[in-house]
């Protein structure tokens, strides 16, 4: 997605900001903070774009503002029109549950208020691991289902 051929003028980011560390709020409450070393907009193109090619770090804070979720990754992007975000190697992510997903691609539909992937993937359990091809889920994550489940392990303790 990020990849697409651009003219010179339109390439050319409209903001270049690095070291960010930055609040986010949704209906007035804070609900996110994002760390990023480098946060690219190309405001200009058909399809604008963020760009955190240099990894991307968020927290998701509940109402009395604990963290409730974490999600890294090595590069992402967020495409604006579609309110979608690419999230693009050693994405990690521990959701309210403490489940951990680990994957290389993974998208999150900020519409359709989902998230899904057809890459590898592994959940983390408390009681299990999980593995498999193909995922979807709601955006908090505590509603998922792997398509292509390849093994499911128990952890002894």
């Amino acid at each position: 997605m990020a990849g697409s051929s651009t003219n010179s003028s339109d390439s050319i980011s409209v903001i270049s900001t690095y070291g960010v560390e930055s609040l986010i709020s949704d209906s007035g409450r804070i609900s996110y903070k994002i760390i990023a070393e480098e946060w690219l907009m190309f405001e200009k193109l058909d399809s604008p774009f963020w760009a955190f090619e240099k990894g991307a770090y968020l927290e998701k804070y509940d109402d009395s503002l604990r963290i409730e979720a974490t999600l890294k990754s090595d590069t992402a992007y967020f495409f604006s029109k579609a309110k979608i975000w690419q999230l693009i190697g050693n994405v990690k992510i521990r959701n309210q549950k403490d489940e951990r997903f680990f994957t290389d691609m993974l998208f999150w539909d900020q519409d359709k208020k989902s998230i899904y992937s057809d890459s590898y993937i592994k959940i983390e359990q408390q009681e299990q691991i999980t593995e498999g091809r193909g995922f979807s889920s709601n955006q908090e994550l505590t509603q998922w289902q792997i398509h292509n489940t390849e093994g499911i392990y128990p952890i002894e303790e």
